[in-house]
């Protein structure tokens, strides 16, 4: 393993306070769009492809807290002394280790589908799951939001387990970012995942430490990172806001995305100064 920062390749978008944007798992700095496309009108959004994702490949194996030192790299090479973070699922794991490690760095959160003690309630996954999964993932890809192929193939595959509302913005995420983000995982990141998850990562007991305000979103149905985990992860924090969307799931933002980005433009306009340039005479 190695701690050693890796140059990460990052979407960059407008101007203004800066917001990192951090993907989940599969995932990378694109599959962020829905935010950063809304975001970068007022804000300047970075949203890097962490390492082993997308355009920042490695074939080196390395730990989950290797992406917190890239994390500051890049922070430093934009010259970037305090931002809010966003974050989604994994990405949300990392935006609060990130204002652990960076403390001031760190004007706010906005935690999406995510939890400091992440608990999930999947079934298991048959070789039908996968069948229909690879038919739909296919033919969504040629024929985006295909009304057909969602009704006979996507219900019926494991997008419905991510998915509840199987809507034609949500397929066409997926068509164009979600297939993309998959294929460019790599295998030392799903490792590095795993090895996190077996070690039944948790952060829970180190939450209130962190002061600064955080927007906590949910889906209800959400089966990789429960609501409930969500709800826990709030509660633990000192100054957060949760909200919890009825019948959607992990992938909700792509489901429900006017909601979603409401609910964020609000929370900014009612706490301005997670989007202020400066702090304790920081610039």
């Amino acid at each position: 393993m190695t701690s050693v920062p890796l140059p990460l390749h990052a979407h960059t978008a407008g101007q203004g306070f800066p917001i990192l944007c951090l993907h989940g798992h599969p995932g990378n700095g694109r599959s962020m769009s829905v935010f950063t496309e809304h975001l970068s009108r007022r804000f300047w959004t970075l949203a890097p492809d962490l390492r082993g994702y997308g355009r920042s490949r490695t074939e080196d194996a390395f730990s989950m807290t290797d992406h917190l030192p890239d994390l500051e790299h890049l922070l430093d090479r934009h010259q970037i002394q305090r931002c809010l973070v966003l974050g989604w699922s994994l990405g949300g794991i990392l935006a609060m280790e990130l204002a652990l490690r960076l403390g001031d760095r760190v004007s706010g959160l906005i935690l999406v589908a995510t939890a400091a003690r992440p608990r999930g309630n999947h079934p298991p996954v048959s070789w039908q799951d996968e069948a229909f999964t690879g038919v739909a993932s296919i033919l969504n890809r040629i024929y985006p939001a295909w009304d057909w192929n969602i009704e006979t193939f996507g219900k019926r595959s494991l997008y419905r387990y991510l998915i509840q509302q199987h809507n034609a913005h949500a397929y066409r995420r997926l068509a164009f970012e979600a297939l993309e983000a998959y294929l460019t995982t790599s295998r030392p990141a799903i490792a590095a995942l795993s090895q996190a998850l077996q070690q039944r990562y948790s952060r829970l007991d180190d939450l209130p430490s962190l002061r600064v305000p955080a927007l906590v979103l949910a889906g209800a149905e959400d089966r990789h990172i429960t609501a409930a985990s969500s709800e826990e992860t709030a509660q633990a924090l000192p100054n957060a806001e949760w909200h919890c969307y009825p019948n959607v799931a992990h992938l909700f933002p792509w489901e429900i995305p006017e909601q979603v980005l409401r609910d964020i433009d609000d929370w900014l306009v009612r706490h301005p100064q997670v989007s202020q340039a400066s702090i304790m005479g920081m610039e």
